[in-house]
């Protein structure tokens, strides 16, 4: 019955939804909370990289939620608070980084490469000389024609 139970304890406990947010760190305000779960949402973790700072246990990541939650306190909307974030840590702490002039060529540059690399194939393959199928030697000719001449006498 132990086992059971402790099974059950541990099933119960790796279902719940995992999220690093401290219970100090939430907002009284449902909504406001609710702003502050989807901006820290589509706010990379420095420390962890590939991690929303919602999701990670660090440090650094704690105190961008808190951040986060000061600046919508302030009165901040959810443009300005995120502009606040991406003005001291970059445009590398959003997860979704946003279509611009440097994000554009990142974009095009994987698509122009694999067309110039495909033209670039094409190309050689085009160059590459066929070798003309050799002729026929007098022998085969004669014999040839003396196969033609056969058939036409029939």
């Amino acid at each position: 019955m132990t086992l059971r139970a402790l099974l059950i304890c541990l099933l119960m406990i790796l279902s719940t939804p995992l999220s690093a947010v401290g219970p100090d760190e939430i907002l009284p305000d449902p909504a406001m909370e609710a702003r502050a779960r989807q901006i820290s949402a589509g706010l990379r973790c420095l420390v962890c990289q590939n991690q929303s700072i919602d999701d990670s246990d660090a440090d650094l990541a704690r105190d961008l939620r808190l951040l986060v939650r000061e600046r919508l306190v302030a009165g901040d909307d959810n443009a300005e608070v995120e502009q606040y974030i991406v003005d001291r840590y970059g445009e590398y702490v959003l997860l979704n980084p946003r279509l611009g002039g440097h994000t554009l060529l990142l974009w095009m540059a994987a698509p122009l490469l694999l067309l110039t690399g495909l033209g670039a194939l094409l190309l050689a393959r085009r160059r590459i000389a066929v070798p003309a199928a050799p002729g026929l030697t007098p022998e085969e000719e004669k014999a040839l024609a003396e196969l033609v001449e056969n058939k036409e006498r029939k």
